[in-house]
């Protein structure tokens, strides 16, 4: 088994809602700052605007499901404000915990489990 075997990796891709980037950018620093400030077990949080800053790409890697499971709740204060200002699909990597699996299933994710995986 490979020492990332229970890391939970992630994306989310977002459309941003005509003339809502100025709020969408307000509320992906506040993600930003509850990432740095309340997980304690993200890895990686990356988040990309495309040039016409209609679109996001963020890239999440998580230790494990239950830092997966802690950082959906610490941005669900910020969900429903998102939801006013963007569309947001999600997809996971990796094999989610019971309790993961069913957040993520209930939030409309995809979750992919492992098939192939090549390290070195």
């Amino acid at each position: 088994m490979s020492r990332t075997s229970s890391e939970i990796h992630g994306t989310s891709r977002i459309t941003i809602h005509e003339g809502k980037l100025d709020e969408f950018k307000r509320l992906a620093a506040e993600c930003a700052a509850i990432v740095r400030t309340k997980d304690t077990g993200t890895i990686e949080y990356n988040m990309y605007l495309n040039a016409t800053g209609t679109e996001c790409f963020v890239h999440e890697r998580y230790r494990d499901s239950a830092a997966g499971l802690e950082h959906m709740n610490n941005i669900a204060v910020i969900m429903n404000s998102l939801s006013q200002v963007c569309t947001v699909t999600g997809e996971v990597c990796g094999t989610p915990s019971a309790d993961l699996r069913e957040a993520l299933e209930s939030a409309g994710v995809t979750i992919y489990e492992p098939l192939e995986s090549i390290e070195r």
